[in-house]
């Protein structure tokens, strides 16, 4: 059974929101990669990756993440994550991953797109340096 891979984008304000879902992986990495890079040369230093919808994350999917945190950086922009916490049994799997990794509090990570795209106290805390 093949599982449909999906990339979508919108904008949200002055945020670009990407959209994921399906399987992030050595094969499907790749489409993300280029998508955060098609956004941040469209001018989007403000970028949104909706995750909600990942259920499965390898490595290559981890190092896209940290490769666009590295690239908005670059810009002096923004790059906030979506991953919903659903609870310690159901949680987001990337979110579990990051976690085991040690690279989650690397990044800015909200739960649904109305607090990724506002900007309150919490925005300018923001992530650890890396």
């Amino acid at each position: 059974m093949a599982v449909a891979f999906k990339v979508t984008g919108t904008e949200h304000g002055d945020w670009a929101v990407l959209r994921v879902s399906g399987e992030l992986d050595l094969i499907t990495s790749p489409v993300l990669r280029q998508r955060v890079h098609d956004a941040v040369a469209e001018g989007h230093h403000r970028l949104v990756v909706d995750l909600s919808d990942v259920f499965f994350c390898d490595s290559s999917g981890v190092g896209v993440l940290v490769a666009a945190r590295r690239l908005i950086r670059s810009c002096q922009g923004r790059l906030r994550l979506i991953l919903p916490d659903r609870g310690a049994n159901d949680g987001s799997h990337v979110n579990r991953v990051l976690g085991a990794l040690g690279v989650r509090r690397l990044f800015d990570v909200r739960a649904d797109v109305e607090s990724a795209t506002a900007d309150g106290p919490t925005a300018e805390a923001g992530p650890l340096s890396a």
